[in-house]
C-alpha cells in the first residue's frame, strides 16, 4: 500500500483559473439597444453567433447594432473540440427562416450584413440554398446593403459553393481555424486541404468576388505553422484574414496553450500583409465579423 501510495498522487487542491491579461477585458453586455436586439432576434425566432459562440465581443458590437446571424438552426452536426456552438441532431431547415433575417436586417438599417450557419452535413445543398436565399431576401427588403455570408465547407460539395458564388455576396467567407497539424482535435469532421481547396475554388468560380477567411490563435501552433497557413491562403489569393485569440468556453472544450500578447498579433498582421492580403484584422478580441464594416472600407468595397 506504500508503494501505491507513492505512484498515486492526486492533487485536491481547487485550481484557480489564470487570470485574463487587461488586453482581453471586453465591455459588459447591456443597454437600450442591446436588449432590444437580443428581443428582436427572440420574437423572430433567430440566432445569432454571437450569443451562441459566447462572442466576448457581443456587448461592443450589438450596441452599435452589428450582429452575424447564424442560420439553419442552433444546433451543428460537428463537434468542433474549440466552438461553444450546441451540437446534436438539427430540426428540417426553416426555408422561411432567411425572410425573417432578412426583414430584421431592414429593421435595423444595417449597411453590412453578416450572415452564417451552423455545420449541416446532413444537406449541403439545402444548406447553400438558404445561404441563396438569404442572400436575395436581404438585396430585397434591405437595398444598399451589402452583405457577407460565411459559409461552412460544404463537406467539399462544389455544386454547393458554386450556388453561393453565384449569388455574388460582397464578402465570401470561410474559416480555416487551425493549422493542419491541430485539426484532427479542434475541427472535427473539417480538413485543411477541403477548407483550402473551397477558398480556392471561390476565385476559380468568380475570380471577382472578395474571400475572406479567419483563424484563432492559442491551441497550441507554432509561429512557423502559423506562418505557413498564411502561405498557403495568400496563394490562393484570399483578400480578408482575421486573426483573433481562442478563448475556451467552458471545460468541456479544448484547453488554451497560451494567451498571445499584442505584439505578437501585430507581428502577425504585419508578416501576413506582406505576403499580399487586401486587409488583415489581428487582435486578441477579433473574431470573424467583428468590425466586418471596416474590412469592407478597408478593401475598397465600401
Amino acid at each position: 500500500m506504500a508503494a501505491l501510495a507513492e505512484l498515486v498522487q492526486i492533487d485536491l487542491t481547487p485550481r484557480k483559473p489564470a487570470p485574463k491579461p487587461a488586453w482581453l477585458k471586453a465591455r459588459a453586455p447591456g443597454g437600450e439597444t442591446f436588449h432590444a436586439l437580443k428581443k428582436m432576434a427572440r420574437d423572430l425566432n433567430l440566432h445569432t453567433v454571437c450569443e451562441s459562440a459566447h462572442c466576448p465581443n457581443i456587448g461592443e458590437c450589438w450596441n452599435q447594432k452589428a450582429a452575424t446571424f447564424m442560420m439553419l438552426g442552433n444546433l451543428c452536426t460537428r463537434r468542433c473540440g474549440f466552438c461553444a456552438v450546441p451540437k446534436g441532431r438539427p430540426e428540417p431547415i426553416d426555408h422561411d427562416e432567411p425572410r425573417r433575417v432578412a426583414y430584421a436586417v431592414a429593421q435595423l438599417g444595417l449597411a453590412h450584413a453578416v450572415v452564417t450557419s451552423v455545420n449541416r452535413d446532413d444537406d449541403n445543398l439545402g444548406a447553400a440554398h438558404a445561404f441563396v436565399s438569404v442572400i436575395r431576401e436581404i438585396r430585397a427588403q434591405a437595398p444598399g446593403c451589402r452583405v457577407e455570408v460565411l459559409t461552412p465547407d460544404f463537406q467539399g460539395n462544389e455544386a454547393a459553393l458554386r450556388l453561393v458564388v453565384d449569388a455574388a455576396p460582397e464578402i465570401l467567407n470561410h474559416n480555416i481555424e487551425t493549422v493542419p497539424r491541430l485539426y484532427r482535435i479542434a475541427k472535427s469532421g473539417g480538413r485543411y486541404t477541403r477548407s483550402l481547396r473551397l477558398l480556392e475554388q471561390i476565385k476559380e468560380f468568380n475570380p471577382q468576388q472578395l474571400s475572406k477567411t479567419g483563424i484563432i490563435v492559442g491551441l497550441g501552433e507554432e509561429t512557423h505553422e502559423l506562418l505557413a497557413v498564411f502561405e498557403d491562403l495568400a496563394a490562393r489569393k484570399v483578400d480578408i484574414l482575421t486573426i483573433g485569440q481562442y478563448l475556451r468556453p467552458s471545460r468541456d472544450h479544448l484547453p488554451m496553450a497560451r494567451f498571445y500578447t499584442p505584439e505578437e498579433f501585430a507581428f502577425l498582421k504585419h508578416e501576413a500583409l506582406g505576403m499580399g492580403f487586401r486587409h488583415v484584422e489581428s487582435g486578441p478580441l477579433v473574431r470573424s465579423s467583428y468590425h466586418a464594416h471596416e474590412q469592407a472600407q478597408s478593401t475598397g468595397l465600401a
